[in-house]
């Protein structure tokens, strides 16, 4: 992994093959684009990481010839409701916490079985069973994206200050939240 101010960049495992897949992430506001011009799009990331070091330039080069380029914004899915009418959504479609907070599973995973629950709960009543699944969802999704917007000022800041090395030195926890859900049983009767 590569950090610098606004800018990151990893090399990862990207299959059993034995494949590097890499990503090169950096902060900016809104871009304007053409989502169907790769190459615009490579080019918008090679400027954003010219000059840089490490393995940048090689990724830079590797970027031009890949067959899986893939260009989009890491973003957090923030919305007043997450169902309309016989519609509901669930997962990053409704509460996207954001790929800097590792819970995207967990949160997906527990809203399908809250929303199942609920369903079976409200015999029928798609309206109550909306409601009940997002009264029991938001406030674990409302905790899980605070830890991504933190997440998200943690991964592009510049060099670590001296009391943070100190705290990992001394094994001192980063402070993230972890609470344990409890889950009601939706037991058949």
């Amino acid at each position: 992994m590569y950090v610098s101010p606004g800018k990151a960049a990893n090399i990862f495992a990207g299959d059993v093959t034995g494949r590097a897949r890499a990503a090169l992430h950096f902060a900016a506001g809104p871009l304007e684009y053409d989502r169907r011009d790769t190459g615009a799009q490579q080019r918008i990331v090679a400027e954003r990481f010219a000059g840089e070091g490490w393995e940048i330039p090689r990724l830079l080069t590797e970027m031009r010839t890949a067959e899986d380029f893939w260009f989009d914004a890491n973003a957090q899915v923030v919305m007043d409701t997450w169902s309309s009418g016989r519609v509901v959504l669930l997962g990053d479609a409704g509460h996207c916490a954001a790929p800097t907070s590792g819970r995207g599973t967990s949160q997906a995973l527990i809203g399908a079985y809250l929303l199942a629950g609920e369903l079976a709960h409200a015999r029928g009543d798609h309206t109550a069973a909306f409601a009940a699944y997002e009264d029991a969802m938001r406030p674990f999704v409302t905790e899980h994206q605070a830890v991504g917007r933190e997440g998200a000022e943690r991964f592009f800041l510049p060099a670590p200050t001296q009391e943070a090395l100190d705290m990992l030195a001394a094994g001192a926890p980063e402070g993230t939240r972890a609470e344990a859900v409890r889950l009601p049983d939706y037991a058949v009767r």
